[in-house]
């Protein structure tokens, strides 16, 4: 069984693989001030709550946007398990060709979609993850990163029209009632689900016509469930798409492990 942990600024997901089989997942906010002793217990009571011996861990990977907390995961794992985990980066044999700039600034969380994407759908692909910030990453015909976008967050900009207004609330992201609103919180809610959803459709848009092909959609991330249902594209959402990519760059470099 691998362990694998996606770090991100908001949440950190984390998950055990027995094979291609996902054992368990499990998601929890994102603390800068807790320590690798305080991660380790966190670790340790997740395994114990679902029936999995440390010992049965036979290696971890983690992907991670956060660099304040690598080292404290990093040293957390390794209490639990004995094992130091691999991390994520373009250092690794991934099998996938950057087309960018400068490669080594790729996010850990787009490279391993990008992977789990590559090897598990058809090309030309599209990978929408809707996190902290909105990410696209695409993949062409050859199977090369070709680029991607940064757009801020659902939530993030949400709590930024609250907090940069006078008038308008702080909202819970639910599914909207109606699609013009009548009131505030309506109009926002309405705002922010078929703002999103329109954007999305009309990046897909754009990009397909300048690639000059039909591309598979795959969407992830922690918000995408929200707003896939109000996209008049078809989705393939995969919330596991992440963790099945720290696998895949596990078994190509567990050699590497120790």
């Amino acid at each position: 069984m691998i362990l694998t942990i996606d770090l991100g600024n908001t949440n950190i997901v984390i998950g055990v693989m027995e094979g291609d089989e996902l054992r368990f997942t499990a998601r929890f906010s994102t603390d800068r001030a807790k320590t690798a002793d305080e991660y380790a217990l966190m670790f340790d009571d997740l395994l114990e709550l679902n029936n999995i011996k440390p010992e049965e861990i036979e290696g971890g990977i983690i992907a991670s946007v956060v660099p304040d907390l690598k080292n404290e995961l990093h040293d957390a794992v390794e209490m639990v398990t004995g094992k130091r985990p691999l991390t994520a980066t373009i250092e690794l044999d991934t099998g996938l060709v950057i087309d960018m700039d400068t490669p080594s600034t790729l996010g850990a969380d787009l490279l391993v979609n990008s992977v789990a994407a590559l090897n598990l759908y058809p090309l030309p692909i599209l990978i929408f993850d809707m996190g902290t910030a909105t990410k696209l990453s695409v993949i062409d015909c050859c199977g090369h990163y070709s680029g991607g976008m940064i757009i801020p967050g659902l939530r993030l900009s949400t709590d930024a029209l609250s907090a940069r207004t006078a008038q308008l609330p702080r909202i819970s992201l639910d599914e909207p009632k109606i699609l013009v609103g009548k009131n505030t919180v309506d109009c926002m809610q309405s705002g922010v689900i078929y703002g999103n959803a329109a954007m999305l459709d009309g990046i897909i848009d754009r990009v397909e016509a300048e690639m000059g092909k039909k591309a598979t959609i795959l969407a992830t991330g922690g918000l995408i469930e929200l707003v896939a249902p109000f996209c008049r594209h078809k989705m393939i959402v995969d919330k596991n798409l992440t963790l099945r990519g720290l696998r895949i760059l596990y078994d190509r470099n567990a050699d590497k492990a120790r």
